[in-house]
C-alpha cells in the first residue's frame, strides 16, 4: 500500500499485495476519517463493496469486524454498517492514526500528539533523573556527541535525536509510556508536516537543549528536566510547525 503521508489529503492508493482485508480496511479508513463517508452515513453494502475491491464476502465482514474495533462503525440489522463519530474512534489504531494524520487540515491531530508526549516524557525524564544508573548516563553523554556529530546532516540529526530520546525513556522504567510515544511518534515522523524543514539555528537550539537535559540528568534535578523537557518538545514543534491555526504555546491567529 502506498500512501502520500506529507499531504493533509494525500490519497491512500492500492497496490495488490499483502492480505486483501487488510487492504480493504485500510481504504475504509481512510475514507471514513475523510469524511467521504460522514458521519451516520452507512457504509456500500457487502455486494457493493466486493466487487469494488474483487474480493468475498468472508473478506469483507472480517474488514467490517475490523472497523467496528477500531470504534469507526457499528453494523446493526435493518440499518446496514454505519459510521460512528470520531470522539470514539481509537487513536492509537496505527490506521487510525495514519489516516487522521494525513487528513488532518488544522494539525489539531499532531498538535494533540506532541501535547501528550511532552506530557508523558516529561514524567519520564523526570524519574530517569531519580533512578538512571552509571552506564545510562554515560550511554546518553556519548549520544550527545553523536548528536553534535550530525548539526550539519538534519536527516542524520532526527534520526539519533529519537535515539537520545528513547535512551532516556528506557532509563525512567516506564515501558508502557514508552510504548505509547513510540505508537504515536513512530506515525508522526511519517508525515513531512510534522518533520518539517529545520534550519541551522533550528539545530543548534536543540542540540543546546538537549546538552541542558543531560546535565540536569546527570544533576538528579527531576523538577527542572521534567519541566525543560515539555518545554523542549513543543517548542520544537511549533519552530517547525506549518503556518496554520492552533499552534501549541501561542494563540490563534
Amino acid at each position: 500500500m502506498t500512501v502520500d503521508f506529507g499531504s493533509p489529503l494525500g490519497p491512500v492508493r492500492p497496490r495488490r499485495s499483502g492480505r486483501l482485508g487488510d487492504t480493504v480496511v485500510t481504504y475504509l479508513v481512510d475514507r471514513i476519517v475523510s469524511g467521504e463517508y460522514p458521519v451516520d452515513s452507512a457504509l456500500p453494502t457487502e455486494p457493493e463493496l466486493c466487487e469494488e475491491f474483487g474480493v468475498s464476502r468472508t473478506v469483507i465482514r472480517e474488514s467490517i469486524k475490523l472497523l467496528e474495533e477500531k470504534g469507526l462503525v457499528r453494523a446493526t440489522p435493518g440499518r446496514g454498517t454505519r459510521v460512528l463519530e470520531a470522539p470514539g474512534w481509537n487513536l492509537l489504531d496505527p490506521i487510525v492514526l495514519e489516516a487522521q494524520i494525513r487528513h488532518d487540515r488544522e494539525l489539531g491531530i499532531l498538535d494533540d500528539l506532541v501535547n501528550v508526549r511532552a506530557a508523558l516524557e516529561s514524567d519520564m525524564v523526570a524519574q530517569t533523573a531519580r533512578v538512571i544508573t552509571a552506564v545510562q548516563q554515560q550511554t546518553l553523554a556519548e549520544q550527545l556527541d553523536v548528536l553534535a556529530s550530525l548539526l550539519d546532516d538534519a536527516e542524520g540529526y532526527a534520526a539519533e535525536d529519537v535515539v537520545f530520546h528513547d535512551l532516556i525513556m528506557v532509563a525512567s522504567g516506564n515501558r508502557l509510556g514508552h510504548a505509547i510515544i513510540h505508537s504515536i511518534h513512530s506515525k508522526a515522523r511519517l508525515s513531512s508536516r510534522y518533520n518539517g524543514t529545520p534550519t541551522a539555528a533550528d539545530l543548534e537550539q536543540s542540540m543546546a537543549e538537549h546538552r541542558r537535559i543531560e546535565a540536569l540528568i546527570r544533576a538528579g534535578d527531576a523538577d527542572g528536566v521534567g519541566a525543560l523537557m515539555r518545554t523542549h518538545i513543543v517548542g520544537s514543534w511549533n519552530r517547525r510547525r506549518p503556518e496554520v491555526h492552533g499552534a501549541l504555546g501561542r494563540s490563534t491567529p
